[in-house]
């Protein structure tokens, strides 16, 4: 196996796809094969003619000619296959890991550079087999052309062969100069579109505040490097282009030259001499696929992105099933730092009894978010545990995780083809409530109302609803409610709903729901006052931890509320 884990990386694509690739490799052979036998058939033609001979040489002509079209064409066909088969396999293993990777991990990655690498490095890297295949028919059809010219005469074999060792110098400079410029072209690449995307996603606000100019010039920062990154791909190209395009000449013209002196000694026939110039330029082949080098050289580090993905810590997830009990979470001694390994929870402690409302405040920055995320088995804290009825919860299986706790946030995603779908989204058919019950969800969000004003209702396809931000949230809490899980953890998922409308979805998700243990982060005194206990965040720390008329005394507590 390769040292490299990029081309180890790189075989295992290869061996993804035996099929399409043992055609290509058949197709290369029968290519390679039929294009060494032509110049002599040539050669036998041109011989046949000069003495008026048989006629069946030219048929034997005709059929080298047709199975090196027919070689092509199945190729061609196989080579495409391959390579998407390739890039397909290597989309699968980064997107099923993307998803498998918990909050720490996704945040190493700009959604822009996600795409990047998905889209276009997994191509690049998933047409490995076929430039591999292509490099070995090419070198393999250059050794046979030299021991061609050899059977033809030593000396045609030997001229040829001085010119190796130019030619390999050119191929390892080639390699050599491009791996920095590939390298760098690609990483600038997903940076483009990491910017690109940001920026499509604010658009509305980019034009609100009259920044189109300046932050088109933040987007396109990036290109001078992507520019010189290109160039020098280019530039290398370019030289291995002209330096091949002399050593092909230079060496042809030395060739039949020594051939010509063969003729006219008697050692070889005139078409022995016309073989010789049709091997000449497949003897050279390997140096004329300079693209296919570079092309190779794009895959090798495509593939390393790709690992760069791959090599990233996947979610944690272990072998027990859901426990029983009823929902009580526990957090112990619980510390979360940040890529620069700065604090973002410091040592903290919570008991949340089954059937409780715990509202978690503090001022932006303070760790609310995060806590959140640990809770509901999103993000594996650094130091600590965090325990699910009274088990760990890294011990649990990532779907009695999900079955245990259901989560609403701030900016809820909604997928899904339909208003009802996006509510059911991500429960196993045998899991997804009936009309009723999805209905009963709305209910409790208060988003039914609006959903029976839509044209088809529940069914109505979701790209034709249009939400506000209020409706939206509603919508993403009506989903967490449509789980039958035990605890629910909502990350602000009410920020953008008027006070009035969040006491009666507060009740109606208490009186619907009433077993369900509650973990709310909030910013509103109105829902901090009804919950049963108040965790107070300071700078990751827990500053507080009491009902909120208790907490209410000190002016620090209050001023957070005065903050917001």
């Amino acid at each position: 196996m390769p040292a490299n884990p990029a081309d180890r990386l790189l075989c295992g694509v290869v061996r993804r796809t035996p099929g399409w690739l043992g055609w290509l490799v058949v197709s290369a052979v029968v290519g390679a094969v039929a294009a060494l036998l032509l110049p002599g058939a040539v050669a036998r033609g041109v011989d046949a003619a000069l003495s008026a001979g048989s006629a069946s040489a030219a048929w034997w002509l005709v059929a080298l000619a047709m199975t090196i079209a027919v070689a092509d064409a199945v190729g061609e066909v196989a080579q495409a296959r391959c390579a998407n088969a390739g890039a397909a396999w290597l989309r699968r293993r980064l997107t099923r890991h993307l998803l498998g990777m918990d909050l720490r991990g996704h945040r190493r990655f700009a959604p822009g550079d996600v795409v990047s690498r998905i889209s276009g490095d997994a191509a690049e890297a998933g047409g490995v087999g076929p430039i591999c295949v292509r490099l070995v028919s090419a070198v393999a059809v250059s050794v046979g052309a030299v021991v061609a010219l050899a059977l033809l005469d030593w000396r045609l074999a030997a001229v040829f062969v001085a010119s190796v060792p130019v030619a390999l110098r050119l191929a390892g400079g080639h390699l050599r100069r491009t791996a920095d410029d590939v390298a760098a072209y690609q990483r600038v690449s997903g940076e483009l579109s990491a910017r690109l995307l940001d920026a499509v996603r604010g658009m509305r606000t980019i034009e609100a505040a009259g920044a189109v100019e300046r932050e088109t010039h933040r987007v396109l920062r990036p290109l001078p490097d992507l520019a010189a990154a290109g160039h020098g791909m280019w530039r290398a190209q370019a030289a291995l282009a002209w330096r091949a395009g002399l050593l092909l000449p230079a060496v042809e013209v030395a060739v039949l030259i020594t051939a010509g002196v063969g003729v006219a000694q008697g050692r070889t026939s005139v078409g022995d001499l016309v073989a010789a110039a049709g091997y000449v330029p497949l003897g050279m082949m390997a140096i004329g696929y300079g693209s296919h080098l570079t092309r190779l050289a794009r895959a090798r580090a495509a593939a390393a992105r790709v690992l760069d993905v791959l090599d990233t810590a996947p979610g944690g997830g272990g072998r027990r099933d859901a426990p029983p009990g009823q929902g009580r979470i526990t957090l112990r001694a619980v510390s979360v730092l940040d890529d620069r390994g700065a604090p973002v929870l410091s040592t903290v402690d919570l008991d949340v009894p089954p059937g409780a409302t715990v509202a978690v405040v503090g001022r932006s920055g303070a760790g609310k978010s995060t806590l959140a995320a640990v809770a509901a088995g999103l993000l594996e804290p650094d130091e600590g545990q965090v325990l699910l009825d009274g088990v760990p919860v890294r011990d649990l299986r990532p779907e009695a995780v999900r079955g245990l706790v259901s989560c609403a946030f701030e900016r809820p995603t909604l997928l899904g083809s339909t208003v009802s779908e996006a509510i059911t989204y991500g429960l196993a058919p045998e899991s997804r409530p009936s009309g009723e019950g999805v209905r009963a969800a709305a209910v409790a969000a208060q988003v039914d109302d609006v959903i029976t004003r839509l044209p088809e209702g529940y069914e109505t396809p979701l790209v034709r609803v249009p939400l506000s931000g209020g409706e939206a949230q509603r919508l993403g809490l009506a989903r967490a409610l449509a789980r039958d899980a035990r605890v629910l953890v909502l990350d602000d998922a009410t920020s953008s709903v008027d006070t009035a409308t969040e006491a009666r979805l507060t009740a109606a998700v208490a009186t619907a729901f009433p077993d369900r243990t509650r973990l709310v982060v909030t910013h509103r005194l109105s829902t901090a006052r009804r919950a049963d206990l108040v965790l107070w965040l300071d700078e990751g720390r827990v500053r507080g931890r009491a009902p909120h008329h208790e907490l209410w005394d000190e002016p620090d507590y209050r001023s957070v509320f005065a903050a917001l």
